[in-house]
């Protein structure tokens, strides 16, 4: 029963320490943004906390390793939201259309990991590839395969490099995330209509379609 006991103690010691670091992160990430990552010092945060500075070394060996947990857990999130909600349904165009809401309305709803990329980019150029990259290559695999399989059932055009085309639907949906963190939001529901209206349908009318 002693063994028992020290297992679940020390179970629940691990579960604690890693709620305390989630509690540090998760604030560590909005002061960042608010204050930039020059002027957002450990005593900032540790009075934010209220917990000694020394505390936070407990979780973390420095403020760099500290930002970049932040920017980490937060493409980690979007990613999470994205994928849960692309898998609610199996229609593949809809899946789409649900990814990209959710990508886009993660974005709307925690503003703070905007301003940790522009962040990230600007300060540690030196980083072999910034962390939005690295998880969006990583979700790449799976994207991947489910348009080379719309693809192949002749859902999609056969003369369309996948690779290609998860380029472009990545870029625009970053290139509008930016675009509602510096100019304020539109719809996300209309953004993401007129997305999928325009890349499913085209931009030409059926007579300048036949003409080509």
């Amino acid at each position: 029963m002693a063994k028992v006991q020290t297992k679940a103690s020390l179970t629940q010691s691990a579960e604690q320490r890693s709620q305390r670091r989630q509690k540090i992160v998760e604030t560590a990430s909005k002061l960042f943004a608010q204050l930039g990552y020059a002027d957002c010092d450990m005593d900032r945060l540790a009075a934010k906390l209220r917990v000694a500075k020394g505390t936070i070394y407990l979780y973390v060996a420095s403020k760099e390793e500290l930002f970049l947990a932040c920017v980490d857990w937060g493409m980690s999130q979007m990613q999470l939201a994205v994928r849960e909600a692309a898998e609610m349904t199996d229609d593949p165009f809809e899946r789409i259309a649900r990814a990209i809401r959710a990508y886009l309305t993660f974005f709307s709803e925690h503003p703070q990991y905007v301003e940790l990329i522009i962040q990230e980019r600007a300060i540690f150029k030196n980083r072999k590839r910034p962390t939005y990259f690295e998880y969006r290559d990583a979700a790449r695999v799976q994207w991947r395969a489910f348009y080379q399989d719309l693809i192949n059932k002749g859902r999609l055009r056969s003369d369309i490099n996948v690779d290609s085309l998860l380029d472009t639907m990545g870029n625009l949906v970053y290139g509008t995330m930016f675009t509602n963190h510096f100019l304020g939001n539109r719809s996300i529901e209309e953004q993401q209509q007129t997305m999928l209206d325009i890349v499913f349908r085209g931009m030409l009318s059926d007579r300048e379609r036949r003409a080509k």
